[in-house]
C-alpha cells in the first residue's frame, strides 16, 4: 500500500449482470470539479482502493470529474504531488504525512481512512516471537528503507530502541527474502498478508491489533484548499461517494471484491476470490476501525493522532512539536456520512455476485482477521 511495486492481482468491468439502476438522490449531484487522487503506491492495480471503484460503478460521484493516478514509487511522492498542486488527493502513511508537515508542506488531512494501524510483522513459521518488544536487536526486512520511518516509530511505541535493529532493503521481493531465511522479520500488511499467502508465502504475524495504538493511511489535501469556501461542497461530496463506497464494503465484501477485479480484467488470475475476498476484508477492517467510538467514515480520533505525533517527535523523526488539531480535520465529516444507508444496504444485497464469488464463505474469513 505504502511506495510499494505490490504485485498485481485484482480486476472490474463496468457491467455486473442485473445490476438495478442507482437512485439519483445517491449520487454526489450537489457538486461540480475535478479530483486527482493519487496513490502512495505506484499501482492503482490492488484492492486497498474498492471504495472508489464502487462508488465509480454506481455513479456516486455524480458530475464530480474524478481520477485514481498510480504515481511515482517514491515513498513522498503522494504528498508533493499534492504540494504542487500536481494532485489534490494524496493517500500518504502518517509517517510520509508527518514527514511532509516537517518539511513544511501546508497539508491537512481531510478524511481518515484507516483508524487502526494496518503494518505488521511477518515472521518465518514457528519463529514469531511472544510479542514486539522482542524484535529488539533483530534484522527486519523492508521493500524500500524509506520504510523505516514507518517501522522505527512502531518499535518505540512498544519501547524498543529502533536503533537496536538492522534494517535490510529487499526491494519488491521482501516477502520471499523473509522466506528465504534473509532477516527475521518483514514488514507487511492487512491486505499484502492475504495477498502473500495466495503467493505461496506462508508466514506468522505480530498483527497490528495486537499491539499498535496509530492510525493508518488517511487523504491529505492542501491547507488552502480545506479553507476555500467555494470548494467545500467539491469536497463533501467526493469524500462522501468514498463512505458510501466504503459502507457497500462493509455490508458486502465479496460484491466489492468482485467489483475490483472485474476492474482489472488482465490481472483477475493472480488472486482466487477467496483470497482476493480475505484481502479486502482485512482491508475492510483497518478502513472501519472501532466503529462504536467514531463518528462515522473519515473521522478522525485527535487523540490517537497526538500519540503518534508525540512519539515521533520523541525519537527525533521530527523536529517540531505537531498538535494533531491543527492538521487533522474532521470539517468534512458531518457531510461524508450525510448518505442514505438503506439505499446503499440495498445496492449491496441486490449485488448479483458470480458463481466463484457465491462460493466464498465469508464466516470463515471473518474468523481468520
Amino acid at each position: 500500500m505504502f511506495g510499494l511495486d505490490r504485485r498485481q492481482f485484482v480486476g472490474l468491468g463496468l457491467a455486473a449482470a442485473g445490476m438495478m439502476a442507482v437512485p439519483r438522490f445517491l449520487m454526489a449531484q450537489e457538486a461540480t470539479g475535478t479530483v486527482r487522487w493519487v496513490s502512495p503506491r505506484g499501482t492503482i492495480e490492488v484492492l486497498d482502493d474498492y471504495p472508489y471503484w464502487v462508488a465509480q460503478k454506481f455513479g456516486w460521484f455524480g458530475d464530480i470529474e474524478t481520477t485514481l493516478e498510480p504515481g511515482p514509487m517514491e515513498a513522498t511522492a503522494t504528498i508533493k504531488l499534492v504540494d504542487q498542486d500536481q494532485a489534490d488527493v494524496g493517500f500518504p502513511s502518517p509517517g510520509v504525512f508527518s514527514l511532509g508537515l516537517e518539511q513544511g508542506m501546508p497539508l491537512v488531512s481531510a478524511f481518515q481512512m484507516g483508524a487502526y494501524d494496518v503494518f505488521s510483522f511477518a515472521f518465518q513459521k514457528g519463529k514469531k516471537p511472544a510479542s514486539a518488544t522482542d524484535l529488539a536487536g533483530k534484522k527486519i526486512l523492508l521493500g524500500s528503507i524509506g520504510w523505516k520511518a514507518i517501522v522505527d516509530p512502531m518499535l518505540a511505541q512498544v519501547g524498543v530502541d529502533p536503533t537496536s535493529v538492522e534494517y535490510a532493503e529487499a526491494g519488491g521481493l521482501w516477502g520471499p527474502a523473509l522466506q528465504q531465511g534473509q532477516g527475521d522479520a518483514a514488514l507487511c500488511w492487512e491486505g499484502l498478508r492475504a495477498q502473500w499467502f495466495g503467493q505461496g508465502l506462508d508466514f506468522d504475524y505480530i498483527l497490528p491489533y495486537e499491539f499498535s495504538k496509530f492510525p493508518a493511511n488517511t487523504f491529505v489535501i492542501r491547507a488552502a484548499d480545506l479553507t476555500d469556501a467555494a470548494k467545500k461542497p467539491l469536497y463533501e461530496a467526493y469524500f462522501k461517494a468514498w463512505a458510501m463506497g466504503l459502507e457497500f464494503g462493509h455490508q458486502n465484501p465479496r460484491a466489492a471484491t468482485q467489483i475490483v477485479l472485474e476492474q482489472f480484467p488482465a490481472l483477475a488470475s493472480t488472486l482466487k476470490p477467496d483470497i482476493a475476498t480475505e484481502s479486502m476484508m482485512q482491508l475492510a477492517k483497518v478502513f472501519r476501525g472501532p466503529w462504536d467510538q467514531r463518528q462515522g467514515w473519515g473521522w478522525h480520533d485527535l487523540a490517537q493522532w497526538q500519540g503518534y505525533f508525540d512519539v515521533i517527535y520523541r525519537i527525533k523523526q521530527i523536529t517540531k512539536e505537531m498538535k494533531s488539531g491543527d492538521v487533522c480535520k474532521n470539517d468534512y465529516t458531518a457531510a461524508a456520512n450525510q448518505f442514505d444507508q438503506a439505499a446503499v444496504k440495498k445496492a449491496s444485497d441486490e449485488f448479483q455476485l458470480s458463481s466463484d464469488f457465491q462460493a466464498v464463505d465469508v464466516a470463515a474469513i471473518q474468523a481468520r482477521l
